[in-house]
């Protein structure tokens, strides 16, 4: 577990910024060297964010925050900052996750949903902003993640080579010439429901790039930290190509960038496991493959699937920690 205790020099960063005696309490850990805190007076709250260098740099957070927010959607806003230090002091969106509401409401899915479709529906009106480009180098670096990490971890030595030649068969479908800001880590965890009105507010966006819009979709509808139902997603992309457009070229980028997702978080999360000490993420990761087989099943995904029959046996796909025992 992360150790919670408050960073070196958040007492004096608080008090430069008015917030001398709040009280600090744990917030949350990620799967980052990332650390939040909620700082508490008995009026106001706010919420600091460690991001100790040079394991993380705070800039691309406050960077995409400043044009989430003008561009209307709902970042926290930026309070104070000391980018050496690692310190952010964030305004606090409560503990209201979307998550929680429709594991409290299952019945209520598509309803809890539809503002986060709409949401994405909105950002794609937008063109992308200065973020770096969402590219086949970029797509295949993360996918490579699979091979690199799960494989060796459940004693399987596989075609690397024809890996990356099977993913350069069909990422060209994920790529677009009109790029939007994709945030990368859009699911039911990283969405709050703020304020009376329950408006999503969004987290975790800091890794940000410019590339499709379909790949938010699926961090959303294949989430890999809780079921959602295929009818749920299919209700879901129904909602989003309605309000698009979008049509069936829009559908094979989503099918591909979900097996490209999967794949890349079942490598990350047996590195979590395996390089940062972090055992509770193989356990996810049956999860995941139930994701990445459904959509290998897509006839868009025929040399990815080939190279799994010919790499990954039925036997060897599920928690890569029980796997190698």
């Amino acid at each position: 577990m992360a150790d919670m205790t408050p960073p070196a020099g958040a007492a004096d960063f608080l008090a430069r910024h008015g917030w001398a005696g709040a009280a600090v309490t744990p917030l949350a850990g990620d799967a980052s060297f990332r650390r939040y805190f909620r700082v508490t007076e008995p009026a106001r709250s706010a919420v600091l964010m460690d991001a100790p260098p040079p394991h993380e740099d705070p800039q691309p957070f406050l960077d995409v925050a400043r044009w989430l927010t003008a561009k209307g959607f709902a970042a926290p806003a930026i309070h104070a900052a000391d980018l050496q230090a690692g310190l952010v002091l964030l305004e606090d969106f409560g503990d209201a996750r979307l998550r929680e509401a429709i594991d409290a409401d299952p019945a209520a899915a598509c309803d809890l949903y539809a503002p986060a479709i709409d949401l994405l529906v909105e950002l794609a009106r937008h063109p992308a902003g200065a973020a770096a480009p969402y590219d086949m180098a970029v797509l295949l670096r993360e996918a490579a993640l699979f091979v690199e990490w799960y494989c060796p971890a459940v004693g399987l030595e596989v075609d690397a080579e024809g890996w990356e030649a099977a993913w350069r068969d069909v990422l060209h479908h994920a790529l677009t010439p009109e790029p939007v800001t994709v945030l990368r880590d859009f699911h039911a965890e990283n969405l709050m429901l703020v304020g009376e009105d329950r408006r999503l507010g969004l987290l975790d966006f800091q890794d940000a790039l410019a590339g499709h819009p379909a790949y938010d979709l699926v961090s959303l509808l294949q989430d890999a930290r809780r079921d959602v139902d295929p009818s749920v997603e299919e209700a879901m992309l129904a909602r989003y190509r309605a309000a698009t457009g979008a049509g069936e070229a829009f559908m094979r980028a989503y099918h591909v960038l979900g097996c490209q997702r999967n794949a890349k978080i079942v490598g990350i999360f047996t590195r979590l496991w395996k390089r940062d000490g972090k055992p509770r993420y193989p356990g996810l990761c049956p999860r995941v493959w139930a994701y990445l087989e459904r959509g290998l099943s897509q006839p868009v995904l025929g040399p990815v699937a080939a190279w799994f029959d010919a790499n990954v046996p039925p036997e060897k796909r599920g928690d890569p920690l029980l796997l190698s025992r």
